[in-house]
């Protein structure tokens, strides 16, 4: 008797045996590999859905999902308390159920009109639970995978959020330029309060002129009054002779034109210090007008140089008269900070020079101020003109000065520029000559 072992077809059946049980446990392998992907895949889902429905519920603006027919699929807690309706109530309805009658024909074509582009900051009215509430509107189309339009988003802000978030808006630009309005009022009135001891020494010697003068008319008028009163009493032409003499009428009347004209004259200069003096102090809210920047220069430089107790070489090469377009008042703050700059740059310099031009160049008009201090670090020349940037020691510089120069200056259509030179720093500043943009 044969041992089955040496059975061929008994072999074969062993082995078609064992190859299907290693395939039926492959086969459960995968399965269950595939069971836990779909696991994983199911609690991202989970939690990609958790995420999301956080998120529309965090959300102030309105959401509402639409299908290719208009139909809602889905929207978020602020629609849901707005219209004061549950979304299982909402969903299937046609969006325009929510929209307030006199939109309808608006939106009608909102499915149309996403097609082409999305919609933004569309206007319209949606039923509340207390009345229409105005919203801006976004609509934006949602595709497939295959990037075939299946529907729209629409979201929705309240006007009325918008409207107070523009009111607040509006008032913060307000205030701004208020306080910027007050900062340049504040280093004009901080450089005019450095020009006080120059001016005031300008205004004392025309003034203790005019009271000189004054006192002395005073006396004369008193000896002319005793002289009328007598021949108005009748004297006689002998004692109005020795009268005349003893007063010295003669001389008296010849001094009197003199008088006058020197107080005329230091009048005159009061006036025309306290003109300067107001130009430069007033807001100037009035038109812009042609002046004479030589004159402002001048009238700059002298007060500058006045205040100054260091004694200091000025090389002018100004012409007698140059005219520019602007306003004069805020050109002479402007020239006032560059020219103090300078002086303030070159203390402690063992040479003290300043080198001030002016001329016409073209349709502008240029005035430059070079001294002789140690220049700008090449680190800071970029920042010059920040609002409150110095390079001067704490409490000694705003460092409002040359950004509101730079302010003013632009204003004007015009360029204010500060580089080094062979021996300190020079500040360059154009101005249109006649009006309109140079």
């Amino acid at each position: 008797m044969s041992d089955k072992n040496d059975d061929p077809s008994m072999t074969d059946s062993e082995d078609a045996w064992v190859s299907v049980i290693q395939k039926m446990d492959e086969a459960y392998a995968d399965l269950v590999h595939y069971q836990v992907e779909v696991e994983e895949k199911n609690a991202e889902l989970e939690e990609n859905k958790l995420f999301f429905d956080s998120i529309q519920s965090s959300m102030s603006d309105v959401l509402i999902v639409c299908d290719h027919a208009g139909l809602i699929q889905q929207v978020n807690k602020a629609l849901e308390a707005l219209t004061d309706r549950n979304a299982d109530t909402l969903i299937g309805e046609h969006f325009t159920v929510l929209v307030d009658e006199r939109f309808l024909q608006k939106v009608d074509s909102f499915l149309n009109q996403v097609r082409i582009q999305p919609l933004r900051d569309c206007e319209l009215e949606l039923k509340g639970a207390e009345g229409p509430v105005p919203l801006s509107m976004n609509c934006s189309p949602r595709l497939n995978h295959r990037g075939r339009l299946v529907g729209m988003v629409l979201i929705g802000r309240p006007l009325g959020e918008l409207q107070k978030a523009y009111k607040e808006l509006n008032t913060a630009h307000a205030e701004l330029k208020l306080a910027q309005e007050r900062l340049v009022q504040s280093e004009k009135m901080a450089s005019l309060g450095r020009l006080v001891a120059g001016v005031a020494h300008e205004l004392n010697n025309p003034i203790s002129f005019v009271y000189g003068n004054m006192h002395a008319l005073q006396r004369y008028t008193e000896r002319l009054s005793q002289y009328f009163d007598a021949i108005n009493e009748g004297y006689s032409r002998e004692e109005l002779r020795e009268m005349r003499e003893t007063l010295r009428l003669d001389k008296l009347i010849r001094d009197l034109h003199s008088l006058v004209d020197g107080t005329m004259e230091g009048a005159d200069r009061v006036k025309e210090i306290v003109n300067d003096l107001r130009q430069f102090s007033s807001t100037q809210e009035s038109e812009k007008t042609e002046f004479d920047l030589s004159h402002v220069i001048r009238t700059a430089l002298h007060w500058i140089i006045k205040e100054s107790k260091r004694p200091i070489e000025v090389v002018e090469n100004i012409p007698e008269q140059l005219s520019a377009f602007g306003h004069s008042g805020q050109i002479h703050q402007v020239v006032v900070n560059l020219i103090q700059n300078a002086v303030d740059a070159m203390e402690g310099s063992s040479t003290q020079r300043l080198e001030l031009s002016a001329s016409l160049q073209g349709e502008q008009v240029l005035f430059s101020v070079k001294d002789t201090g140690p220049g700008v670090a090449e680190e800071d020349i970029s920042r010059l003109f920040d609002p409150f940037f110095t390079t001067k020691p704490v409490g000694q510089g705003t460092g409002l000065g040359l950004s509101i120069s730079y302010g003013i200056v632009s204003e004007h259509g015009g360029d204010l520029t500060i580089v080094n030179w062979d021996q300190g720093a020079e500040a360059i500043m154009f101005l249109p000559q006649q009006g309109g943009k140079a």
